[in-house]
């Protein structure tokens, strides 16, 4: 499986727009975009999900799922269990797009 944050954060990686994620999954630039708007787990068919993870996998991706261990060594990112991006840690609310400021 697959989270909207995690194809965000994959595409941010690679440093490619959802236009090139599209061409590279043989995917429409609107089913990029409606998975990334997606809440948290991306819903949609078997086979569409399985070509967005085939081209991120190719593309150098490594997708690690709740409690598992990176098995691929490389840099990376993860997003700490129970943390809101919403907020910072002074209780104010964060810059738009997540981040703290």
């Amino acid at each position: 499986m697959i989270t909207a944050p995690q194809l965000r954060a994959a595409r941010s990686l690679l440093g490619i727009d959802q236009r090139r994620l599209a061409e590279l999954s043989g995917l429409s630039v609107p089913t990029i975009q409606r998975m990334e708007a997606s809440g948290s787990i991306i819903r949609g068919n078997v086979d569409s999900l399985m070509k967005l993870i085939a081209a991120l996998e190719m593309a150098g991706i490594e997708l690690i799922g709740e409690g598992a261990v990176s098995q691929g060594g490389g840099r990376g990112v993860r997003l700490k269990t129970g943390f809101d991006p919403t907020r910072t840690s002074d209780g104010g609310d964060a810059e738009p797009g997540g981040s703290p400021p």
